[in-house]
């Protein structure tokens, strides 16, 4: 099928990433003091292996923002929503109640949100979605950053639909 839109979003906020590699000094600092030169890092520091595990897991916290994107992609048939690496969603035209371009505002954080009012948000930054319902009563809002764009192709879709 050919695609009638299509966008990808990553993490790129710069104080969400200064965060990070902050918090990524952290142990970097506590390895050189503790193990390089010897000396114990904090008031009750934790053991050498115990700094090594925390140090790996902060790294991987880092590489996983680094990997992480969301995908969507629309076509004649289909709306499909990957956020990668832990969503793989495809919704179908025909399962479809009604899909519009929202502003969602702030739900509480920017990843994969649920409960929410618009169902399960998928976002990685901003305050405008697609909210999609369902027939069978399930909701789903994806955010985006080509408002214009995607309303264009909701809107093509919904007329052909009715």
């Amino acid at each position: 099928m050919k695609l009638e839109f299509k966008e990808e979003q990553k993490f790129t906020q710069w104080w969400l990433w200064l965060t990070l590699i902050g918090i990524g000094i952290i142990p970097i600092f506590g390895i050189y003091k503790q193990i390089i030169l010897g000396e114990k890092f904090g008031n009750n520091p934790m053991s050498d292996l115990g700094l090594i595990i925390f140090c790996v897991f902060i790294f991987g916290l880092i590489a996983l923002f680094m990997v992480m994107k969301l995908e969507t992609e629309i076509d004649q048939t289909k709306i499909r929503i990957k956020f990668f690496p832990f969503v793989n969603k495809r919704v179908n035209w025909t399962d479809i109640k009604k899909a519009e371009i929202v502003n969602y505002r702030f739900v509480g954080g920017w990843g994969i949100r649920l409960y929410t009012k618009y169902g399960t948000v998928y976002n990685t930054k901003g305050k405008k979605g697609l909210a999609i319902e369902l027939l069978n009563g399930g909701k789903i809002l994806v955010g985006t950053q080509k408002e214009a764009e995607l309303n264009k192709v909701i809107e093509n879709k919904t007329v052909k639909n009715k």
